[in-house]
């Protein structure tokens, strides 16, 4: 189980799984040679949004950090960033944000944003997501697979 800003790796086996993903992402990592898998439960899009000095910095929470400290976790058990296959859920707008309110407020889009961009710049395909919406996933990615397992209350189980 990964909690909210927390991230874990899994090799044949195991499965990671994740709840609570409103306008959190669930960003998976997989490589299907090695058959080692990972999930980062990132809560917003950049580490400079958000920290202040007085803080200690947990830098799972943010896409910026976060999906690099992933894709190294993957790389220490042996999986090869070359055969990454990402796949992504969560990025929903849980409260309803007007026109006229703040970008600040559209966390769930600058979280999708955030990580498309982090995966680009890694040079890691984005093979599938389920992102947007307005309403929360729960996530389980099989480590053997890469199959990853999404529900929620509204939208019932699929498979990405």
């Amino acid at each position: 189980m990964v909690g909210i800003a927390e991230l874990r790796v899994a090799a044949l086996g195991y499965r990671i799984r994740t709840s609570g993903l409103g306008s959190c992402i669930g960003l998976t990592l997989f490589d299907p040679i090695a058959r080692i898998a990972g999930l980062v439960h990132v809560m917003l899009p950049t580490i400079v949004d958000m920290v202040r000095a007085s803080e200690p910095i947990n830098r799972a929470k943010y896409a910026d950090t976060g999906v690099p400290d992933l894709i190294e976790a993957m790389k220490k058990l042996g999986a090869k960033q070359a055969r990454f296959e990402a796949k992504m859920a969560g990025g929903a707008q849980m409260f309803a944000v007007g026109k006229n309110q703040p970008e600040r407020l559209r966390i769930g889009e600058r979280n999708i944003e955030a990580c498309k961009k982090v995966l680009r710049e890694q040079h890691i395909r984005l093979i599938a997501e389920d992102t947007g919406g307005i309403y929360g996933r729960t996530i389980e990615i099989d480590a053997g697979t890469g199959r990853l397992m999404i529900r929620s209350v509204s939208h019932g189980i699929k498979e990405i």
